[in-house]
């Protein structure tokens, strides 16, 4: 006779057995012994098919499975016997813990493999220790290098990022919100597609909700941090004029001027800058471009240069569509800057290793992260006794002179601020 003992108990519990003994004759007589802990005396003799006996040992595994819990800090006390506090405050790292003890009892976590259950605190506490991120371009190098330092910022601070990106689309912005709202995100980092459509976003804060937008928008009732495009592109477009410039096209992408989008305070500063300089708005030299890619750059840059009086300097939203212009001025033998001055926005990486290097505004996306991050963490900080109103930070970046326009690389010493008028 085979006897086959299948235990099912867990973390030292022996719970019920089946102990199966195979005699020649079947069908097999299966004995069932009761659970120790379950006060179960008493011992049943069944008989059944092979089958049967051993499906009932397949759910015995089962159950076991089931009823085996995640270790806990009690778990690890009991191995240790250190109190629950004290397990607590060591795996937390907390310097009011011996290093010695708090050794043991990581290896007793380790051992056991202790997982902390974030889901319980974060119910307890009533917060996640996460916030939402929205790109609405994830292939603009400039926003990728916002995103990876304000995940930077937030991991110091002690929170996870979840990330989403619009990719172009109003619906798939606000699908992202209410996904992260259905994570039971503690905040909002955003930049929204469309500047001028943020209701969605200005109910959310309504509701006390803390949002902080990623982009310079003043008066949005909405808090802000971001760079302040109108002045830098105020002062790229004046740098132009000064050169001597008067026929100055724009290359962006997503604006049209019934429904303004991400670059409408470049193209507000582009046209303060000719007003103060009596330069008249000439919309022809305003080309837009229907994706955000060096290749469109390069595409709408050629529509520029086929009007009848084109530009001699060409201002891009971004440099990546800059990129795109020195490519078409390349491939068309025209001098760069002497037959077309070319400059750009954000100050990317690759804008100073080009063949002609690249004059561009440069964003500082350290600080902008940095203060982003401040004021969000500022907000769910106060969320319990209501928001504070909404705030705009504006931040500043510099020209960068390169031989795109002026043959020459400098930095403006003292830029000058942008007026709005």
């Amino acid at each position: 006779m085979t006897v086959v003992e299948v235990p099912c108990g867990t973390y030292g519990y022996l719970g019920p057995r089946i102990v199966a003994r195979a005699k020649r004759s079947n069908p097999w007589s299966v004995d069932l012994e009761g659970s120790v802990l379950g006060g179960l005396s008493r011992r049943k003799d069944l008989t059944c098919s092979r089958h049967s006996a051993i499906s009932m040992m397949s759910k015995c595994r089962e159950d076991s499975s089931l009823k085996r819990a995640k270790p806990t800090l009690a778990d690890i006390a009991r191995r240790t016997g250190f109190g629950t506090n004290t397990v607590s405050l060591a795996l937390r790292n907390s310097r009011r813990i011996s290093e010695r003890t708090r050794e043991i009892i990581g290896a007793a976590a380790r051992e056991l493999d202790y997982v902390p259950n974030l889901v319980a605190k974060s119910l307890a506490a009533n917060q996640t220790h996460t916030v939402g991120l929205i790109l609405h371009d994830i292939t603009n190098p400039i926003l990728t290098k916002a995103a990876k330092m304000i995940q930077l910022e937030l991991a110091g601070r002690g929170y996870s990022v979840l990330f989403a990106t619009s990719d172009g689309s109003f619906e798939e912005e606000l699908r992202a919100v209410e996904n992260f709202r259905a994570h039971m995100v503690d905040g909002l980092l955003i930049y929204p597609l469309i500047h001028d459509r943020l209701a969605h976003l200005v109910e959310l804060r309504a509701k006390g909700f803390p949002v902080v937008l990623l982009i310079g928008a003043e008066d949005a009732a909405v808090d802000a941090v971001g760079v302040d495009e109108f002045r830098g592109a105020n002062l790229i477009v004046k740098h132009l004029i000064d050169l001597g410039h008067r026929r100055i096209g724009m290359i962006t992408q997503g604006f049209s001027m019934r429904q303004p989008t991400e670059n409408m305070e470049k193209f507000n500063g582009y046209k303060a800058a000719l007003r103060r300089a009596k330069i008249t708005l000439d919309r022809s030299l305003v080309v837009t471009g229907p994706v955000h890619s060096i290749a469109c750059g390069a595409d709408v840059t050629g529509q520029l240069m086929s009007r009848a009086e084109p530009p001699t300097a060409v201002f891009a939203a971004s440099d990546v569509y800059a990129l795109g212009a020195l490519h078409w001025a390349a491939m068309h033998g025209v001098r760069v800057p002497r037959d077309l001055a070319i400059a750009g926005f954000d100050d990317i990486e690759n804008a100073q290793y080009t063949t002609v290097p690249l004059t561009t505004y440069k964003s500082d996306v350290e600080i902008t992260a940095r203060r982003a991050v401040d004021r969000l963490i500022d907000l769910i900080a106060a969320r319990k006794n209501g928001l504070p109103p909404p705030q705009t930070e504006l931040v500043n970046g510099s020209v960068i002179e390169r031989e795109s326009t002026v043959g020459g690389p400098r930095r403006l010493s003292s830029p000058r601020t942008a007026s709005r008028a």
